[in-house]
Order: structure tokens, then sequence, then C-alpha cells
């Protein structure tokens, strides 16, 4: 076992090192490119005068970032308490599923900068315009693995739950929804991001400007008055939103899955 922990030990640092390395080595390319060959800054900027002009204009910029968190979060909370529960109706009763599943489909498959122009119309807060165009691309996401989940069980412990005459709030309680954990949690990771781009596309569709509103109106006024490097900053912090996104749901998705689901448990050899 002790073995096993110091050959995992290297494997681990080497995860984290080699992307690290790789990313600095792209950015020193990049840096050293722009350098050489005088590429203005309107063109294409360092990341050295990114990174200064994060820093410069961050009283404009946390605020936007802010906004985004909260619009993202909001619009996730939403699309899970949505999904649970919709898919919780499909695994209860068959006919809300051939009723409401197309119309989820639907929702799905067209593409929100279609739509937003429409909503931006009909609901008259712009944010709460932008809260629902990213609720529609992080619910789907939800809904399907959620219900695949949930009808997933096996077979032999459903068998089982019906000869015991379980009722159907224990047979959802103990069968169904352990089940389906690992399924949500592989839904969470892919809505996290799914939100984020849906209220950045929104805010794109909307084209607005004020105090509150998101990065993506950063993006659009430097792209206007032609300022590129303030375009890579906010840029910048979107991604870096989005991997802070992704990071913390897999380390959620660790921790609730990994003492008991084989997706998130080590394997015998020590690696994941």
């Amino acid at each position: 076992m002790a073995r096993r922990r110091v050959r995992a030990l290297p494997e681990r640092w080497l995860r984290l090192a080699l992307p690290v390395v790789l990313i600095a080595a792209v950015l020193l390319a990049w840096e050293l490119v722009v350098r050489v060959r005088q590429i203005p800054h309107y063109i294409l900027p360092a990341p050295s005068l990114i990174v200064a002009t994060l820093v410069e204009h961050w009283d404009s910029l946390g605020p936007s970032l802010w906004f985004t968190v909260k619009l993202t979060l909001l619009a996730l909370g939403a699309a899970v308490l949505g999904g649970v529960l919709l898919a919780v109706a499909f695994a209860l009763s068959r006919w809300v599923e051939i009723a409401l599943f197309p119309i989820a489909v639907v929702l799905q498959v067209t593409p929100i900068i279609a739509i937003a122009p429409l909503i931006l119309i009909y609901v008259e807060n712009t944010t709460l315009a932008l809260l629902l165009c990213a609720w529609i691309v992080a619910f789907f996401p939800i809904l399907a693995n959620t219900a695949i989940g949930l009808k997933s069980a096996d077979a032999g412990l459903r068998d089982l739950f019906t000869l015991y005459r379980a009722t159907r709030w224990q047979r959802l309680r103990l069968l169904l929804v352990p089940s389906a954990l690992p399924y949500f949690m592989a839904g969470l990771k892919v809505a996290g991001g799914l939100s984020l781009i849906g209220a950045v596309v929104a805010e794109f569709t909307a084209g607005t400007a004020g105090r509150e509103t998101g990065l993506a109106s950063r993006i659009l006024e430097a792209s206007f008055r032609t300022e590129t490097p303030l375009m890579f900053a906010a840029l910048l912090l979107v991604s870096l939103l989005g991997v802070a996104i992704f990071l913390v749901f897999s380390g959620l998705s660790k921790w609730v899955l990994g003492h008991w689901h084989e997706s998130e448990m080590p394997r015998r050899d020590g690696s994941r």
C-alpha cells in the first residue's frame, strides 16, 4: 500500500506540472513572437500587456466578473432545481415524460443565439432575460442525465423493491436516487460550463451597457473602441471562470462519489 502511494505521488505531480509547463511555454512563445516581430497591440497584445491591462481596468472588470458569476450561478441553480424535479416526475410517471420531454428537446436544439432576441423583447427586465437564456442552455444536461440515471437502477434491485412492496418514495429515495447520482454529477459538470456560455452569449445578444453588466459587455465595449488588450483581459477572466467552475464541480464529484462509485475511485494500479 505504501509503495502504491509513493508511485502515485510523482504521477499526481506530473498531472499538475505538465499542463502548467505547457501553458507557460505557450505564453512565453506568444510573448517572444509579439516582441520580436513588433506586432501592434491592437492586433495581438502580449500576455504581459494583457495582465497589465487586467490590473489597470480592474475597477470595471471586477464588478463585471461578479455580475457574470452571479448570473451563471443563478442560472445553474435554476437548471438544477428544474431539471431534477422534472426528471423525478419523468421517473414516477411515464405519461409526464411523454408529454414534456419533446418540449425540453426543442429548447435544447434551438440555438440560444436565435431565441435570445425574442426573450429580450418579451421580458422587460434585462437581467431576468439574461438569466432565462442561460437557464435554457444549462437545463437540458441536468434533465437528460438525471432522467437516464433514474432509469439505470439494477433490474434485480427493482424486482426486490417490488417484492417487498416498497412505496414510490422508498423506491425513489433508496434505489433511484443513488443510481442517478453519478449521472447527475456528470450533467452538473457539463451544465456548469454551459450556464456560463449561455450568460455570455445572451449578453452579447443584448448588447447592454451600464453598471449591472457582465464581462461580455466589457468585451463589446472594448471591440467598439478597438481596445484589443482590454478584450483579451475580459476574455481571460471568462476563461478562468469557466476553468474554476469545472474544477469546483470535478472536486465535488470526487467528494460525493469517490468513496463508493467506480468512476471516481482510485484504480488498483494507483491511477485515476
